[in-house]
């Protein structure tokens, strides 16, 4: 190729080069000279700097700087950073013909000779306005995010590596679990987990569970800084790159101990209320059943009473009336267990010493164990007594003494101990605040389930086999405990033996003697005109029977109707008795209309069970069915006593 060739050749390609260049219009790309005055200028420098080729070609460069920038020097140091480094490179604001202020990614190379000679610079400017905005846009939302996330403190939030790394932390994290950042980032995420649960490696069964399902959430126990507990909701997320490889984990806890208490509180109550009104229901059954087998006894017990008086002793007649009679009142000692269940027996309630009690029954009730179980008697000497009946306290005593000896047939201890109590408004097993005695009595033995627990205080429930136990003990227990105002409380757990809690008020003042049969005091009476009256003819007929055998005579009335008919026709009436439960009228409602007008005749009230309400204010004798001969003399002696019908 000769020099004209070449010359040509060269200059084609320098016009390629300037078409190529003229031809970009996302970068301004221009050239300046040593002194920093613009020496070329392509289309994109005029599209975002806003400037024509002859506006701007001599001038100086500097013009695209903002003011500060300018008075800074920083046109010229980035010349001079070119010339000696080789290159200058920077972000940073750049002024349009306009004033308009664009985000400049800038790039200034230096232009030399073959021989090294710096002759002038090049110039690479793009508008990246619209990216830093996107950018700014991001970075504030990712701050925000941020803030979002510390600003958090009822919620642990944070996040793990692949392999279950702390790789960052939340205050609300650092508030529930007590680790602050720098303890923790860096760190496992399974010491969160009890020990039952690492030695399980329910920790990575976790992440695995997240990983494949694309999500695990549970409740359970987790273990803050200080070792205490917590119950925790917990949700793990994985976390993928575009590759949909996992590139961590997002984790959320949230301490939910008090919600998960509240609902086992609620459970509890609601268990609880189930629980009561189920026994109600059984006790309104059991009493309305105790009440007429009551009568059917009493029937039964009179006759067979009379018939012994009248039949002459006979080896062949006499067992047999006397094991009649047996049967009857083992019958009738069934239904007061009934009633005591049902909460409707008739007590004498008085205030009771339990250290004098209990030392008083301990011959009884070590005989009643046997030599295989050792008796404790724990209870303090000074107790504040409790409002209750005596005697009935002592049968229940019996019974859980009897009951927790059938829980130990290898031997076994049983403690009995007793302290005060003071209930408040937020009591357990829905007693009312006051003053208490918990009475205790605690075995060996081998525990019941939850299920058997739930019905130990139900009549006829029994775990001692057939003929072995009639289920009525702790249901006798339970309705003592009821009636007096207090609770029967049971714990219990297989192999934990069973303790019984016999929870009773506070009497005020001293305890009171405890009166037993033979201190009844009983007068003399004569023969006497009584009216009886009663719904039931088999009681009416036998309580009939058993007055006129003592030598008095008897009216009989099937109602309070018929008994003031009657009340209207004989003058001459000593005493009434009278059945509380009758149809139309009860009674007490009798005892009200008679005294209206006969205020002076001597009235007793025959009860079945516990069914005069206990805000009626009376003073009238009562005599609890079913009754004896014996029983129905000691009440007249009572209703006449002269203090009484004068």
């Amino acid at each position: 190729m000769n020099e004209d060739e070449h010359f040509q050749a060269s200059f084609s390609d320098a016009g390629r080069y300037r078409m190529l260049v003229d031809s970009i219009t996302d970068y301004a790309i221009y050239m300046l000279d040593l002194g920093g005055h613009v020496t070329s200028w392509n289309r994109g420098a005029q599209r975002f700097k806003g400037y024509e080729p002859s506006e701007i070609i001599g001038e100086h460069f500097s013009r695209f700087y903002t003011e500060e920038d300018r008075a800074g020097g920083l046109p010229a140091r980035a010349l001079k950073q070119a010339a000696t480094e080789g290159r200058f490179e920077a972000e940073g604001w750049r002024v349009r013909k306009d004033g308009g202020r664009f985000w400049a990614h800038v790039v200034i190379d230096p232009i030399t000779q073959p021989d090294g000679e710096l002759i002038g610079y090049a110039k690479i400017t793009r508008d990246l306005t619209e990216r830093r905005a996107a950018e700014d846009t991001l970075r504030r939302s990712e701050e925000q995010f941020r803030l979002l996330v510390q600003g958090v403190t009822d919620y642990a939030l944070y996040m793990l590596d692949p392999q279950g790394y702390v790789s960052n932390w939340n205050v609300g994290a650092q508030r529930i679990k007590g680790y602050r950042p720098e303890e923790i980032v860096g760190q496992h995420f399974s010491r969160f987990y009890t020990e039952d649960d690492r030695a399980l490696d329910l920790p990575a069964r976790a992440l695995e569970i997240a990983a494949r399902e694309g999500r695990f959430e549970k409740e359970g126990w987790r273990v803050r800084k200080d070792g205490s507990r917590f119950w925790a909701h917990v949700v793990i997320d994985p976390i993928r790159n575009d590759a949909g490889e996992v590139v961590g984990y997002a984790k959320i806890t949230r301490d939910i101990t008090e919600r998960r208490e509240a609902q086992l509180a609620l459970e509890t109550a609601r268990e609880a209320l189930f629980q009561s009104q189920k026994l109600d229901a059984i006790g309104q059954l059991t009493g309305g059943v105790a009440h007429d087998f009551n009568n059917l006894l009493m029937a039964v017990l009179g006759s067979l009473e009379l018939v012994r008086k009248r039949v002459p002793p006979d080896p062949k007649i006499t067992p047999l009336i006397e094991n009649a009679i047996q049967g009857a009142e083992r019958g009738a000692a069934l239904t007061q267990r009934l009633l005591a269940f049902a909460r409707k027996q008739e007590l004498q309630p008085t205030s009771v010493e339990l250290p004098a009690l209990v030392r008083g029954i301990a011959g009884l009730l070590q005989r009643s164990l046997g030599p295989t179980v050792e008796l404790e008697d724990r209870i303090a000497d000074h107790l504040p007594p409790v409002r209750t009946d005596y005697n009935q306290l002592e049968t229940a005593l019996l019974n859980l003494a009897v009951n927790a000896r059938d829980a130990m047939p290898d031997g076994g201890v049983i403690t009995i101990d007793a302290w005060p109590q003071t209930v408040d408004e937020q009591a357990a097993g829905g007693l009312p605040p006051g003053d208490y005695v918990k009475l205790l009595v605690r075995d060996t033995g081998f525990g019941m389930d939850l299920d058997t627990l739930a019905r130990a205080s139900e009549p006829f429930f029994t775990t001692k086999g057939i003929g072995k136990g009639t289920g009525l003990g702790l249901s006798m227990v339970h309705g003592l405990a009821e009636q007096s105002g207090g609770r029967l409380m049971l714990h219990s757990r297989p192999g934990e033996g069973t303790t019984a809690e016999l929870w009773l008020p506070v009497a005020i003042g001293k305890a009171d003697a405890p009166i037993g049969e033979a201190q009844m005091p009983e007068w003399p009476v004569g023969s006497l005109i009584v009216m009886a009256v009663d719904d039931d003819d088999l009681v009416l007929m036998n309580t009939s029977a058993l007055l006129e055998d003592m030598g008095h005579k008897v009216l009989r009335a099937a109602s309070g109707a018929e008994a003031l008919l009657l009340l209207r026709q004989h003058e001459h009436v000593d005493v009434v008795i009278t059945d509380y439960a009758m149809p139309n009228m009860t009674g007490l409602e009798l005892a009200e209309a008679v005294r209206g007008r006969r205020p002076q005749l001597p009235i007793i009230l025959a009860t079945g069970y516990a069914e005069v309400p206990v805000d009626t204010e009376t003073n009238l004798p009562r005599l609890a069915k079913p009754f004896k001969q014996r029983d129905l003399r000691r009440a007249l002696a009572e209703a006449m006593r002269p203090e009484l019908v004068s």
